[in-house]
């Protein structure tokens, strides 16, 4: 099971994504909070019973604590909480903040319930997930521009052409499942490869992965899909 949090300063959304949420068989709404304040308070009188949060549900803009505040000091006391940032935002800066304050993903509120779903489920398994024309904004540079400048991490040239290609459509922001279709493997096989990648390069997780995937461009296989 797992238990989700909800944070945002509007008491309708809060109580609309629980009745959403609450239709999944593996999904438990174990709390609210109004500000990201809330949110800590929660987390941390929860954090040794069988309500500990194991996702929140941030909005990003919200009186006395925002929702990068409250993400950052996440990070720091309860590094095994995630975050998935969930607002009607999506410029740049406050993409750049949220996921620098180590949110795992980004999604706006207009999200299908059935994706916000997944992607609760993706984030509580240590993937990132972002929206439609969310991961364009956290690029780095084109990938014609950054190639040309990028320092090849080592540990690079010791991967096989099908672990470039995962990297590749990690870079495009495609889930496991999605790469196992495109690529004709099982999810299992899928992780093992994206496991194997994150080791050789050094790369703490698939955030990591999908950026440097991108700065690499025409290093890597081009349009895999």
């Amino acid at each position: 099971m797992i238990r989700v949090l909800l944070v945002d300063d509007q008491a309708i959304m809060r109580q609309g994504l629980q009745a959403l949420l609450e239709l999944e068989p593996d999904i438990r709404v174990v709390g609210q909070g109004s500000n990201g304040r809330d949110a800590l308070a929660v987390i941390r009188a929860q954090l040794t019973t069988p309500d500990a949060v194991d996702v929140v549900l941030m909005d990003l803009r919200m009186p006395v604590m925002d929702g990068v505040a409250a993400s950052r000091e996440l990070r720091q006391c309860c590094p095994s909480v995630k975050v998935l940032v969930l607002t009607t935002f999506d410029d740049d800066e406050l993409v750049h903040q949220a996921l620098a304050a180590g949110a795992m993903g980004y999604l706006l509120k207009d999200t299908p319930s059935e994706e916000l779903a997944d992607a609760i489920r993706a984030v509580q398994r240590g993937y990132s997930q972002f929206g439609p024309g969310i991961f364009q904004k956290v690029r780095p540079a084109p990938p014609a521009i950054a190639s040309a400048t990028v320092e090849v991490p080592l540990g690079f040239e010791a991967l096989t052409p099908r672990e470039r290609e995962v990297l590749a459509l990690i870079g495009q922001g495609a889930s496991n499942r999605e790469i196992a279709s495109a690529l004709y493997l099982s999810e299992g096989t899928v992780k093992n490869h994206v496991t194997h990648l994150l080791n050789r390069l050094a790369l703490r997780d698939r955030t990591q992965a999908a950026l440097l995937a991108a700065s690499l461009g025409n290093l890597l296989e081009e349009d895999p899909l």
